[in-house]
């Protein structure tokens, strides 16, 4: 990537929220990835004419535009699998937040969409480029767990428009997985408080060697957002996360890595474990929203 490029990838961002704005800030400064991606505008179902000089375009002509080879989705998670799909189907390479989609069936069908159109489909991990996973990773590496929990905190969060608590929270999954293999689930309980805005999901999980994980997701008015974690090992424990610093630009660490693929330096071995990973990580969540939903 260091390369000066020879062609530059038209780009649109579709939604301009939190990570929509990054990401067009970041694709307007000067920064290594962003030298192989032009920006040609943004999508919003709101009317919002232009953003920072930065041009709204309607949802046809990003996708039929021959400029527009580049979709990065930043709409709310219940919408992303009928942009995904729309945008593949014109022939455009996407980029798109986590969670990919609400189904795990549907991210398997938009896959395979991707490989036979021959564009790369990349679903962003921040949290797998945070300081504190990098910190957790040299933590446990070689290790013999004998138990964990990991504990979220946060404020309510539509369920409408960002999934149920075990694909919103995919990213906390997503470092369980990453940290201690495949996982399988042993049982799960969502309590909610729909007049306070409350809820509670308590998962049980357990590693390849039978080892117990805890994941709790807690939501509503008044919880800050935090993240505290418990892990126990032969060697000793794991007690909560220190201060290991700021997560800097991690959007666009992640952009660096979907312009490698978009430039093809990603080996196909390093493509399939990931695309393992996220299917694994998509396929627990469903498998936990059935398993609540059937105890109701």
């Amino acid at each position: 990537m260091n390369a000066e490029p020879e062609r530059k990838f038209g780009v649109v961002v579709v939604g301009v929220g939190r990570a929509g704005s990054v990401r067009i800030r970041d694709l307007r400064n000067p920064h290594a990835s962003s030298a192989f991606l032009n920006l040609i505008g943004f999508v919003s179902r709101r009317e919002l004419r232009n953003i920072d000089e930065v041009q709204q375009i309607s949802l046809e002509n990003a996708l039929s535009s021959p400029k527009v080879e580049v979709a990065y989705i930043c709409s709310e998670s219940s919408s992303h699998e009928d942009y995904i799909r729309q945008f593949l189907n014109a022939g455009k390479h996407v980029l798109v937040e986590y969670p990919m989609t609400l189904s795990w069936e549907a991210a398997q069908d938009l896959w395979k969409l991707a490989e036979q159109k021959g564009k790369v489909l990349h679903e962003e991990h921040v949290e797998l480029l945070m300081e504190e996973f990098a910190f957790l990773k040299k933590e446990v590496v070689g290790k013999d767990l004998l138990k964990g929990s990991l504990l979220f905190t946060a404020g309510p969060l539509e369920e409408e428009r960002f999934g149920f608590p075990a694909f919103s929270g995919i990213s906390r999954l997503t470092w369980l997985v990453s940290l201690f293999g495949e996982l399988s689930l042993i049982s799960a309980t969502l309590e909610e408080r729909k007049e306070d805005q409350h809820m509670k999901m308590t998962v049980c999980l357990e590693t390849e060697n039978k080892r117990p994980l805890t994941w709790i997701e807690e939501k509503g008015p008044g919880l800050k957002r935090n993240r505290h974690l418990s892990f126990h090992f032969k060697s000793g424990s794991l007690e909560n996360m220190p201060n290991v610093g700021v997560n800097k630009n991690i959007f666009l660490k992640d952009q660096n890595i979907f312009v490698q693929k978009l430039l093809g330096q990603f080996s196909e071995k390093e493509l399939a474990a990931e695309k393992k990973r996220i299917l694994h990580c998509l396929w627990l969540a469903e498998e936990i929203q059935k398993y609540c939903y059937s105890k109701k």
